[in-house]
């Protein structure tokens, strides 16, 4: 009650992670209890220029607005049951973004669930890891696994301990300096 009276009530907004072209990645409702009055707060969300704590869901989660790409007034965007919002005039496709998402701070990605076209989820987009993962294999070759304890051949260890008395040891000369100038 004494917050209402003084205008300090938390600011109700819908947490948006990344925006495409016709796409929303929405996180959810979060709330920002910043102890200023709430027409500031709406003022700095207008303009695009709110930084602070955001309060996410109801498990007390706090992570920083600038994880995300917008932050809006809750009566600013209408989502309907279509898997559509409607926000800044405009007819909005959503993908919701999960809680392991929220602090990412990489790219993300649409993917269709189980329950149809009109559900998305966003993941994390690994295709540039999936890349450089693949540019790094090495060249195929053969690798025979064995047991820890079992022996190796007979003939394949007799053939690299061959290969091994047939390298030349490294030669180097002795020096003074070696047994620290002695």
């Amino acid at each position: 009650m004494w917050k209402k009276l003084f205008g300090r009530t938390p600011v109700r907004v819908w947490v948006i992670k990344q925006i495409d072209r016709d796409l929303l990645h929405l996180c959810g409702e979060g709330r920002l209890d910043t102890g200023r009055k709430a027409d500031a707060v709406l003022a700095e969300l207008s303009e695009g220029r709110y930084q602070g704590p955001v309060q996410m869901g109801d498990g007390g989660l706090i992570l920083n607005a600038r994880l995300f790409a917008a932050l809006i007034p809750h009566d600013g965007l209408h989502l309907g049951a279509d898997g559509q919002a409607h926000w800044r005039g405009h007819n909005w496709r959503v993908a919701r973004v999960p809680q392991r998402c929220w602090a990412y701070e990489g790219r993300l990605v649409p993917q269709m669930t189980s329950q149809g076209r009109l559900h998305l989820t966003s993941t994390e987009d690994l295709s540039g890891i999936r890349r450089r993962a693949d540019s790094d294999r090495a060249a195929p070759g053969t690798v025979h696994f064995r047991a820890a304890n079992e022996l190796e051949d007979e003939a394949a260890f007799s053939e690299r301990q061959q290969r091994r008395r047939a390298r030349p040891a490294p030669h180097r000369e002795w020096r003074e300096d070696d047994h620290g100038g002695r």
